[in-house]
Order: C-alpha cells, then sequence, then structure tokens
C-alpha cells in the first residue's frame, strides 16, 4: 500500500478498487470516529461491512430515554448506529451486531467462541483492510478487538492490512496514513456523531462537552502538523507475506 513515504495523505494513494473493507467496531459508535475516511470508501464505489462487537449498554445513563436494563440499553444504542448509517448510506444489510458475551467485567472474553465469531465475520466479507480502533487504547473493549483481530490473522495467516485508528482514549501510536478534512466535512461529521443522543448527552452531563466535541476535538488537534483543519490519523500493520 505504502512506499517509504510515511505519513501519507490516504486519498492520494494508488489503490485498487473495488476494495472489501471491514469495520470491527468496538461499540455502537466508533464507526463513526473515522466517518470521513469511511465516507472517502464509500464514494469510490468500495464495499464497507461493519461488524459492532458488544452492545455498549453500559455507556447509557440509567433511565436515559426510558432505558434501565441492559436489554433495554442495548437496543437503544444499536438503534442509534443503525440511524447512523442510515446517514452515512451504508445499506442495512451490510450491519451487523455480535453482542460478543461479556466478561465480569463487561469486557469481551478472549475465548474460543469469541475468536470464531471474529473468524466468521473475516470469512464473510473476505477484506483487503480492517479497521479499528488502535490497540494501544485505555479503553478495554478497544484493546481487545484489536487481540481477537490479531489473533485470528496470525492463526490463519490471513493476507490483509490493518488500519488502526487514533481514538480519543488512545495512549500512543505511530501515525502512518492520515485524511485531512475541512469544515463542511466536520459538520456532517458532527451530524452523524450526533445521532448517537445517549453518547451526545452523556457527555454532555459528564464532560461538558457533546460527542460530536469530544470526536473531533481530537481530528482537530491532529490537523495541523498537515495543513488541515481537522485529520484522522491512523497506524498500518501488514497481515500475511505478499504485499497488495
Amino acid at each position: 500500500m505504502l512506499e517509504n513515504n510515511r505519513p501519507a495523505r490516504l486519498d492520494e494513494l494508488s489503490l485498487s478498487s473495488p476494495l472489501s473493507l471491514l469495520v470491527l467496531a468496538p461499540h455502537p459508535d466508533d464507526f463513526d470516529a473515522i466517518g470521513v475516511t469511511l465516507k472517502f470508501f464509500h464514494q469510490r464505489g468500495d464495499t464497507i461491512h461493519l461488524v459492532v462487537l458488544t452492545t455498549g449498554a453500559s455507556g447509557v445513563e440509567d433511565g436515559f430515554s426510558g432505558a434501565h436494563t441492559a436489554v433495554e440499553k442495548a437496543a437503544l444504542r444499536e438503534a442509534e448506529q443503525a440511524a447512523s448509517c442510515t446517514f452515512f448510506g451504508l445499506p442495512p444489510e451490510r450491519l451487523s451486531f455480535l453482542r460478543l458475551p461479556p466478561d465480569e467485567k463487561g469486557n469481551p472474553r478472549l475465548d474460543a467462541a469469541n475468536h470464531a465469531a471474529i473468524r466468521a465475520q473475516i470469512a464473510a466479507s473476505q477484506p483487503d483492510m480492517v479497521f479499528m480502533p488502535h490497540g494501544n487504547d485505555s479503553n478495554v473493549t478497544h484493546q481487545r478487538t484489536y487481540a481477537l483481530f490479531r489473533a485470528v490473522a496470525l492463526a490463519d495467516n490471513l493476507d490483509v492490512w490493518a488500519v488502526l485508528n487514533q481514538d480519543a482514549k488512545t495512549v500512543a501510536m505511530r501515525t502512518d496514513l492520515y485524511m485531512p478534512f475541512g469544515a463542511d466535512s466536520a459538520e456532517w461529521k458532527a451530524e452523524m456523531l450526533r445521532l448517537h443522543l445517549s453518547q451526545h448527552q452523556r457527555n454532555l452531563n459528564t464532560r461538558g462537552q457533546g460527542f460530536d466535541q469530544r470526536v473531533l476535538k481530537i481530528n482537530r488537534q491532529a490537523g495541523p502538523a498537515f495543513k488541515a483543519d481537522y485529520a484522522e490519523l491512523f497506524e498500518l500493520e501488514r497481515f500475511g507475506a505478499s504485499d497488495k
């Protein structure tokens, strides 16, 4: 994908077409965190498959929109993700919710069943690129999403690029790719992020800023290094021997 010119501007790469992309989202909203990049691929005509690993029920404040039980909160978050995907233009048949069972601390287990679930999604989508948050992250579910994928990729000798994105809780990462964008794309992304009403309200209540502001703050801080208003950042990890 790259020569030695890193970081590279993603929308100026020479990419084959069409590509198959798999997005492994730890929670219902991680897709939206890289919405501008995914929109670029969508407009190219590439096929995007979104797989949400967990319900994210613990991220809903008790009583929000009448939700009190874990089942009610999960349904709420999945409805929000479906709404944002409709806004994005992702066909509903390309959105899947795995609802991986959590351990006692609420994080997906690193067990055979969950590895099998990830393996099945990879087999179904045959991706050229797999997007997910970087594994060097303080969020345990983000860590385990990467760990589940990596274990399957190594065990099955997959020939694929992992594209690991910067997130609000990323500890450190190498920047191999960047996707710059301006005010119009930022407003589009903000509108999509605000469709996650439970997360938007929780961020307003606990952080004094909306979900859209929290995500775009990271992009805004990243932008100036690339002479842009905003940027989404990625680290690449190659699996398999051949290059694509």
